[in-house]
């Protein structure tokens, strides 16, 4: 039977069961590498620590710093030091501040066309770009598949995205994934895996096929590939690694659960307006919109490419005088490229600031806009206050976007600029293919010499709280009602103030739900245990697993909502917290802050697989939860969490 290129990985990849199951089923499946970054690091390396090996057993697994790279104090360089030793003690390659973003690095250094890539952040699906199966998860499922053990997930659906046609000049690889967003929306791509084909493939190069399956995250997707081809080719040969290309693609003949079409050379410039990713319209219908910053980076669109077509519309130009601009190259090795081509040359020139090959503005980690500040960024969020200024309206664009509306001082449609791009890109033409740099990467020790490494512990690193066990019946107060697309930034921030804190659960845990209601942090420490109610989509974007764990912290035993988003989801299973689902979605109506709710018959249901039965306190309005949680991880909560569950010798 005919296999779709999604289906054909997992396949090869399946612990469990024999045979690829039916759309929804759980599937478990060998991780091959694995990666994390020192904001989600410190907390992974703990608990892999927990689990008792010498040394990972992955193929490859890489430690990188790119989040935490602000060293305001001692807390960030600290837990550097932590996770450099971690790496020297158990194997890992260590990837040390200033050699640029995981996903960039890692596609450019590591990444192999069929393999599998299991990663503590949520936008690891930048690894589709290359042909891999790379998954974001919290954690946790990270230290477990680093140990060897295997990930567990539905059985996605697999959602075809044929390309025709070639982008014209102006258009870019930003404008694909923005255009998918807003056909297909947040949440979207729920329990989906994206898989590119048709003739339009071969027109999109390896670092624009990972823009857009970087973005594919912002669709709620498992994760997103392309085939592996010759453009795959061409990239390991320029990266000094043709010995890793595999060709890859669906079979003739492929059935996928649906088919978007979509015609590049039909595309026009498109921008997310504020406050979500699939708020999208043409760049056009908001033109001259005055701006006040510009900033070009992130793990989406930090590539070479992107930075020369920057450099193409401002050669010879300056930022016009009330824009503040910023570049991030997406590594180390980009930045000396970008430099040999005469590409960071002209930028530097224009009046562009040259920031830290770093995650840096997208996590709110510096450069953010001002008091109700412009800014557009070549991101893949623009959560409400993300940047770090409250109020700032940011607009998420493509590199093209952003450089026109630098120097025009407003948002400007790129295709006007689309002769600078065309005529000046060629003078930006030079031999790169011998700019291989790996001397940032830190290879791992031999076994002996692990051995005898002494893990270092900044006095900011502090034990993972465990899981309380799971009790049979609970009655507990809603301490808070939130509305649809909460993010995990609503639930746990990011930036300067609060990333430096998550290897220390007590003192981040302070910041809890900080953006929703700033009362929930002493509320919850006053309450002997509480339950959260939640829309649609709830727990969309990072995959930080602080969203849970300093809920579960707080005392947060349950969580009913109209829906989650995957890997949040996946993370209060992790850290015993009832993830649950209205079974009719009008009782969110119903159901009001300060309730209080009976929870009964909560063993029988995870070991029958009924519904939840609730009951309200002050009225006896009764409703039900649905129980959609597949039989492992209905152990894991009856065991109190994943750690639990592992020491029991669950897999």
């Amino acid at each position: 039977m005919a296999q779709t290129l999604t289906e054909k990985i997992l396949k090869s990849h399946l612990v469990e069961p024999s045979e690829l199951p039916g759309r929804g089923e759980d599937i478990a499946i060998r991780m091959d590498q694995t990666l994390t970054q020192d904001a989600t690091g410190t907390m992974a390396y703990l608990q892999f620590e927990t689990i008792g090996l010498d040394r990972v057993k992955t193929e490859l697994s890489v430690s990188y710093i790119d989040h935490n790279t602000l060293q305001v104090d001692f807390r960030n360089m600290d837990d550097h030091r932590y996770l450099q030793s971690i790496a020297e003690r158990y194997g890992l390659w260590f990837s040390r501040a200033g050699n640029g973003i995981c996903h960039q690095v890692h596609l450019e250094r590591f990444g192999v066309p069929g393999k599998t890539l299991l990663g503590s952040d949520s936008h690891t699906p930048t690894g589709g770009g290359i042909g891999m199966i790379a998954i974001g998860a919290g954690g946790l499922d990270v230290a477990v598949a680093m140990g060897g053990g295997a990930f567990h997930l539905n059985m996605p659906k697999i959602i075809g995205v044929k390309l025709t046609g070639e982008l014209r000049t102006g258009v870019s690889a930003k404008d694909v994934i923005l255009e998918v967003l807003r056909r297909e929306t947040v949440k979207g791509g729920v329990g989906s895996v994206y898989e590119y084909f048709g003739p339009g493939v071969v027109a999109l190069s390896v670092p624009q096929r990972a823009t857009i399956t970087n973005m594919g995250a912002e669709l709620g997707a498992t994760c997103s590939i392309f085939p592996s081809d010759s453009v795959t080719r061409d990239f390991l040969v320029q990266m000094g690694r043709p010995g890793d290309f595999t060709a890859l693609a669906a079979d003739e003949g492929a059935i996928y659960d649906r088919v978007i079409e979509i015609d590049l050379s039909s595309l026009n410039p498109l921008a997310a307006q504020p406050h979500s990713p699939d708020a999208v319209v043409p760049v056009a219908e908001i033109a001259g919109k005055k701006v006040s910053q510009v900033v070009i980076g992130s793990c989406t669109n930090s590539s070479l490419r992107d930075l020369t077509a920057v450099a193409a519309i401002v050669k010879g130009k300056t930022i016009a005088p009330d824009v503040e601009a910023g570049i991030a190259p997406g590594s180390r090795q980009t930045l000396m490229q970008a430099e040999k081509t005469g590409v960071l040359g002209e930028l530097i020139r224009a009046g562009f600031r040259i920031l830290e090959s770093a995650c840096g503005p997208c996590i709110g980690m510096g450069f953010a806009p001002n008091s109700g500040g412009v800014s557009l960024r070549t991101f893949n969020r623009n959560f409400k206050g993300r940047s770090g200024t409250a109020d700032a309206e940011v607009y998420l664009v493509s590199p093209e976007t952003a450089a026109a509306a630098a120097i025009t001082g407003v948002i400007t449609d790129p295709l006007s600029e689309n002769k600078d791009i065309t005529e000046n890109s060629k003078l930006f033409e030079a031999d790169i293919s011998g700019i291989h740099d790996d001397d940032m990467l830190v290879p791992p020790l031999g076994p002996e010499k692990a051995k005898k490494v002494e893990i270092v512990r900044g006095p900011n690193i502090k034990p993972c709280p465990t899981s309380p066990e799971l009790p049979d019946s609970l009655s507990l107060p809603v301490l808070l009602k939130t509305g649809d697309n909460v993010s995990t930034d609503d639930i746990m921030p990011a930036g300067a103030k609060v990333l430096p804190l998550r290897s220390n659960i007590p003192e981040i845990s302070k910041f809890t739900f900080e953006r929703l209601d700033p009362d929930f942090y002493d509320r919850a420490k006053n309450t002997d245990g509480c339950f959260v109610v939640g829309g649609e989509n709830y727990g969309q974007g990072s995959s930080r697993e602080h969203a849970a764990l300093a809920p579960m912290y707080l005392g947060v035993r349950a969580v009913i909502v109209k829906s989650f988003a995957r890997i949040h989801r996946a993370n209060l299973v992790n850290y015993g917290i009832l993830p649950l689902v209205f079974e009719d979605p009008a009782l969110y109506d119903a159901i009001s802050r300060d309730d209080i709710l009976e929870l009964t018959g909560i063993h029988q249901s995870l070991e029958q697989g009924g519904p939840f039965k609730f009951r309200r306190v002050s009225d006896g309005l009764q409703f039900t939860a649905k129980n959609d949680l597949d039989k492992r991880s209905r152990d894991i909560l009856l065991a109190g969490g994943r750690v639990a569950y592992t020491r029991k010798g669950g897999q």
